[in-house]
């Protein structure tokens, strides 16, 4: 961006210079496409003025005929000759700064446009993407980019957890207009401030989506590449400033397991309005890598992934344009997980499927989500045998929070953000286990959660919250933690 912008000045540089406007200094130099606007207005003016000061002498200098002003005439001679100079100088100086002004001002405009640079750059989701990954179909042509990062401090009040502070994530979204109907897009992944001996724990770096967009007509266009699965809310929209608390929820990582990301192809568009589908085909899971925690292990994130066994993986979302604020909708997972792979001798299927419903309504300073989540694993009994663990035939989650931006109540004009929140989370990964085989040892726990969110300006945010782990049916409770961290987006 620095680069971009050095660009910017050297080019009003060389448009000041071609020119030729009387700058006094090097440091007088417009630096900014609105300083250089500015020049313009103010030249502008001038020839306005200049003009006004034209018209007198015109008159001045073309009197009416009369006995009277043919005498002066005649008496003054140089009088009428010195005006006309005038006004022929004066429309010459009109000439010349109507000139400058025209080539200023196109020269201007051209490399606005070559530079990509918008009359008013607005974050705002477009075609399942979160607002900074969004840049890319607001740019004109060429280059776009974005990102986003997060840090936390994480502090365990019981149990055996070490307290520890983290990098999260530093991410790019680096995108590319081709043409209006032929873009790509992408995010580069930076997860835990650096990588070290082929530990994932000490940090990663990954491709979480990069994909051509092929925009054919509204209700019809195509998607291919590494895609993110429109399944529920994060997995789509996990940008920090736009969900609460410093963790993402436990059903959108283990039950929905976000971040979710494979090789595929796809459709997607908008019906009517308000109503929008995404639909793609994609490799499936890796049934290899499933366990009692759940299926999240299972993503092959488009690294040499199996591909003997697909899947499918649909969304709808209705946003009603009478009710702004209000969204819903659902989506579904299925696909076979076996990947042709031996268990224990055997060649299953593991029919894998996945289903998802929620709600998000924001109206006058209150924020509502819901999500629910049921998943259902094929061959659960020859793949927990197999695996000597037990793998739950069925799995399900969900969650729901509330939060209220207090700000507008004491200042009404403020683009500050201050909203406490709370959320209720409950999940169990082994709901229903195979014949022969125990219900424990997965994830199967209540989570209270409350917390405050604040937002100085819209791009950054600063998160605290409370994490309150209750495990359900004898199963144990992970520790409670309290986070403190923050956000941004670009």
């Amino acid at each position: 961006m620095r680069k971009k912008k050095s660009l910017v000045r050297v080019g009003l540089a060389a448009l000041t210079l071609a020119a030729n406007l009387p700058l006094k200094a090097a440091e007088e130099m417009p630096q900014t496409m609105e300083e250089m606007w500015r020049i313009i207005q103010q030249q502008q003016k001038e020839i306005e003025a200049l003009k006004a000061k034209s018209q007198p002498v015109e008159e001045e200098a073309q009197p009416e005929v009369s006995k009277e002003a043919s005498e002066s005439t005649k008496e003054s001679p140089k009088t009428a000759t010195s005006a006309s100079e005038e006004n022929t100088e004066t429309k010459a100086q009109v000439k010349e700064l109507e000139h400058k002004t025209g080539v200023l001002a196109e020269a201007v405009e051209s490399l606005r446009t070559a530079m990509h640079i918008p009359e008013e750059f607005k974050y705002k989701s477009m075609y399942g993407f979160g607002p900074a990954a969004s840049k890319v179909y607001q740019a004109g042509k060429g280059l776009s980019i974005g990102g986003y990062g997060n840090a936390l401090y994480q502090n365990f009040v019981n149990g055996d957890g070490k307290d520890n502070a983290d990098l999260e994530r530093v991410v790019l979204y680096v995108g590319y207009k081709f043409t209006d109907r032929i873009l790509f897009n992408s995010e580069i992944e930076f997860e835990h401030g650096t990588t070290g001996e082929g530990d994932e724990e000490k940090g990663e770096v990954s491709v979480e989506f990069a994909s051509l967009d092929f925009f054919i007509d509204p209700r019809f266009n195509v998607r291919a590449g590494m895609l993110l699965l429109p399944m529920g809310f994060i997995n789509l929209i996990h940008e920090p400033p736009f969900f609460f608390g410093n963790k993402r929820p436990e059903v959108e990582q283990r039950i929905i397991p976000s971040t979710w990301h494979e090789n595929g192809v796809g459709l997607f568009g908008q019906l009517w309005p308000g109503l929008t589908y995404t639909m793609y085909g994609v490799n499936g899971l890796n049934a290899e890598e499933f366990s009692s925690r759940g299926i999240r292990d299972g993503r092959q994130a488009g690294s040499k992934a199996l591909a003997e066994d697909l899947a499918f993986v649909g969304r709808l979302e209705y946003s009603p344009p009478a009710m702004l604020g209000l969204s819903f909708g659902g989506s579904a997972y299925v696909g076979n997980s076996g990947q042709d792979q031996s268990y224990a001798g055997q060649d299953l299927d593991v029919f894998t499927q996945l289903y998802e419903g929620h709600l998000q309504w924001q109206y006058r300073g209150w924020w509502l989500r819901a999500l629910g989540a049921w998943g259902h694993i094929g061959d659960a009994e020859a793949l927990s045998a197999a695996k000597g663990e037990t793998i739950g035939k069925s799995n399900f989650g969900w969650y729901t929070e509330l939060a209220y931006n207090l700000l507008p109540l004491v200042w009404p004009e403020t683009i500050q953000y201050l909203a406490p929140f709370f959320r209720f989370e409950q999940l169990n990964t082994i709901a229903s286990a195979p014949a022969g085989f125990s219900d424990k040892g997965g994830i199967n726990q209540d989570i209270y959660q409350v917390g405050i969110n604040y937002k100085p300006i819209p791009n950054v945010v600063i998160k605290a919250d409370y994490r309150n782990f209750v495990g359900r049916d004898s199963n144990p409770s992970a520790a409670d933690e309290f986070n403190l961290g923050l956000g941004f987006i670009f």
